[in-house]
């Protein structure tokens, strides 16, 4: 199971690396049409100023033996939930993976939607039927705000559980990171978009909450296997261990099995010379 995890673990990040370019060049687009549009009202954009149902969504694995994998990301959405409730929100559950289903499930909690079988390679496809998923609640009212919580590759040794805000989509999502002067501005060029920049936004945003949601699946993936991978090579370690101690105690327990038989002959003996 290690070397099976560390062969998956290497696909997991090369995905990884050619994704985020893709997600980079993404953000820089919306962040040029955003400049371009005048100032309106975007569905994914609207930031309710009373939040009466709070989603989370909670990205877990299908299978366990992985270590705190699952577990980190159950517990810090359970936290979550306990802090939107001592608000006085309401708490709507989605979650992928089996594991994350049944525990939530396991704690009497109603899942409203759960996306299963996939969670060790995800496609861009399941991010969009949870993407699609998430929007509609949004746009229907049912939910005013979207929370994801998976956990985040650093290393095969280290993931880090990420909370991030998916709807409504951060204003920050819009806004350059590196300011720049208004000549720097124009050097970019004057654009001329067709259709309205405003139409080109509109798509790019629910594009975006894709493109979001399966940058996170893809690090919950690569988490997973760096997971199971130390975990297997740590219960191959004890289970070494293990094997050492008890072959040590099994020859000292002979030793002392054969000494005491000897002594017993020994002692025989003596008893009929004497």
């Amino acid at each position: 199971m290690e070397l099976v995890s560390a062969a998956k673990l290497r696909r997991a990040e090369a995905r990884i690396e050619a994704f985020r370019a893709y997600a980079e060049r993404m953000r820089e687009l919306m962040i040029g049409t955003a400049r371009a549009t005048p100032a309106r009202r975007f569905p994914l954009l609207e930031a309710r100023d009373q939040v009466s149902t709070t989603a989370i969504l909670a990205l877990t694995g299908d299978r366990g033996l992985a270590g705190g994998f699952n577990a980190q990301v159950l517990r810090r959405a359970l936290a979550l939930a306990r802090e939107a409730r001592a608000e006085g929100q309401e708490v709507l559950w989605l979650v992928t993976g089996k594991r994350g289903r049944s525990s939530l499930r396991f704690r009497r909690f109603e899942v409203e939607r759960d996306w299963v079988d996939f969670t060790d390679r995800p496609a861009y496809e399941d991010a969009e039927a949870i993407a699609r998923c998430l929007a509609d609640l949004f746009t229907d009212r049912r939910v005013d705000r979207v929370v994801m919580v998976y956990n985040h590759y650093v290393s095969p040794l280290t993931q880090t559980v990420a909370v991030e805000d998916v709807l409504p989509i951060p204003r920050t999502a819009l806004d350059d990171e590196e300011e720049k002067s208004a000549y720097e501005i124009a050097l970019e060029g004057d654009m001329i978009y067709e259709p309205e920049p405003e139409l080109i936004l509109a798509r790019l945003l629910p594009t975006y909450l894709k493109t979001s949601i399966y940058r996170a699946l893809l690090e919950s993936a690569a988490s997973e296997h760096g997971a199971r991978m130390t975990a297997m090579r740590n219960a191959s370690k004890n289970a070494g261990e293990l094997i050492d101690d008890l072959t040590l105690a099994m020859n000292r327990a002979r030793q002392a099995e054969i000494t005491q038989e000897i002594l017993e002959v020994v002692a025989g003996a003596d008893a009929l010379e004497g």
